[in-house]
């Protein structure tokens, strides 16, 4: 699976520059996202749905280490009557990080992490 995940990693548009980063960060994306599904599910359970999380996944964290992300990075450059201005939240991501939507994607195989009141006098 780890090929596969490599292989969507790089349909993204990984670039082979970013090789050596880029087998650690899916080892370590794909462990943590396997910590979190719901007991007695596997990775393989999900079908396309996990390889494709754990790209998404990846891909904002390379982005983020290459310094890609939304981390206070220059947003509007003027010269004259022209100016060039990066939005945060363009890029057709809605807004919500590749971690975020890969959450999404994942959620039917993934432990309740909501918050609930049990047991609690009222």
């Amino acid at each position: 699976m780890t090929e596969e995940i490599l292989a969507l990693c790089r349909a993204m548009g990984a670039g082979e520059d970013q090789e050596e980063l880029l087998l650690p960060l899916v080892l370590a994306v794909r462990e943590q996202l396997s910590g979190r599904l719901r007991e007695g599910v596997l990775p393989e359970d999900c079908g396309p749905a996990f390889p494709l999380a754990a790209a998404m996944t990846a891909m904002d964290r390379l982005s983020a280490a290459a310094g890609g992300g939304n981390t206070g990075a220059v947003t509007s450059f003027t010269a004259g009557d022209l100016t060039i201005r990066k939005e945060a939240g363009s890029g057709g991501r809605s807004g919500k990080s590749l971690s975020a939507q890969a959450g999404e994607l994942l959620a039917p195989w993934l432990e309740d992490q909501s918050f609930a009141f049990q047991g609690v006098p009222g």
